[in-house]
């Protein structure tokens, strides 16, 4: 700060007293409860956010540009869900749902509540990733429930050991080609099967679990 004047204080400018207007007297009281009724600004909710949530700064540099996303980030959490992954959806699926619609937060008609469900059976293994964002979309376009969409849909990742090994023994039956070069230290040809046991599937089977009984049933 540069001083541009030398006259600092009320003598010096030859003030004196508005007759008319009496003096102000602010208690500390009155003082503290319009401190506490500000909205938090933005570079001190970021320092919360990372204090309190955890978060890497770039996340939180994101979720404060926007005061109502913010506000439905801390939602999603007090719902349930752990910060980071409540994170990694709002700044990934929800702001790109927000700019290829060109809508507002409120306008997506997208409850925290619902999103925290959604998380959590990711978390559970109810769900995979990608049918998780399945769900994701239906859920913008219906406003219904993650649960009953999973149910009624039958999106229910496959996580049944009997069920997944006799879709392995069907996969490498049809691609004894492929087993065989995995064996021959062909690493990217488990991936090519693993593709296959998501596709018969159709998108709902456990990819870790998937990997593991191939790796099993090939000596890997």
């Amino acid at each position: 700060t540069v001083a541009l004047r030398s006259k600092e204080y009320a003598h010096d400018y030859r003030y004196f007293p508005e007759p008319d207007i009496p003096p102000v007297v602010l208690g500390p009281q009155q003082v503290e409860a319009w401190r506490d009724s500000l909205p938090e600004l933005p570079s001190l909710r970021k320092r919360r956010f990372l204090r309190q949530y955890g978060l890497p700064e770039y996340d939180a540099g994101v979720l404060v540009a926007e005061r109502d996303v913010a506000d439905f980030f801390e939602r999603i959490v007090e719902a349930g869900a752990e910060p980071k992954a409540a994170s990694n959806w709002v700044m990934t699926e929800v702001l790109r749902a927000m700019g290829a619609s060109g809508k507002t937060l409120a306008d997506l008609g997208l409850m925290p509540e619902g999103l925290a469900r959604l998380i959590s059976l990711v978390e559970r293994g109810t769900v995979n990733m990608p049918t998780a964002k399945e769900v994701f979309a239906v859920m913008l376009e219906t406003g219904e429930d993650p649960e009953r969409i999973v149910r009624e849909r039958g999106l229910a990742q496959v996580t049944d050991v009997s069920e997944l090994r006799g879709v392995v023994e069907r996969v490498l039956a049809a691609h004894q080609k492929v087993a065989a070069d995995y064996r021959a230290g062909k690493e990217a040809a488990l991936q090519f099967l693993i593709g296959q046991v998501m596709r018969q599937t159709r998108g709902k089977a456990d990819p870790k679990a998937a990997a593991r009984i191939l790796r099993e049933r090939l000596g890997g």
